[in-house]
């Protein structure tokens, strides 16, 4: 995987790239509110979702109570959720090429200590 400066919420962050088929994740980013590495796997799993009910014509049904829901088995990656630095740190010197070049802990301080 290759490391790359990505922005999420509109807030500059780092995320961890495949670079080649033989990876096993599809894609990492650090979340930069929470501090927690997200890790998006390429194992499927089903997971229900409710989702907005459609009519004939493709557009979300509308009832009394606003917009129609209805409840669907949809194929989902696999996510995990990082929160301990040293793990994260472990985690992309594994699988980054470009973790000794890529200054990401520049991305995972929290603001309370880059603002001393």
């Amino acid at each position: 995987m290759m490391l790359v400066q990505a922005t999420w919420n509109e807030k500059q962050t780092f995320r961890m790239i495949p670079i080649s088929e033989s990876c096993p994740y599809v894609e990492c980013i650090m979340d930069p509110d929470t501090k927690v590495f997200v890790v998006i796997s390429k194992i499927r799993k089903t997971a229900l979702h409710m989702l907005p009910k459609l009519d004939e014509y493709g557009q979300p049904s509308m009832g009394a109570k606003g917009r129609k829901e209805e409840r669907h088995q949809i194929e989902v990656f696999q996510e995990f959720y990082v929160e301990d630095k040293i793990a994260v740190k472990d985690l992309i010197h594994l699988f980054a090429t470009n973790a000794k070049t890529f200054d990401f802990e520049t991305f995972m301080i929290t603001e309370e200590v880059a603002s001393k």
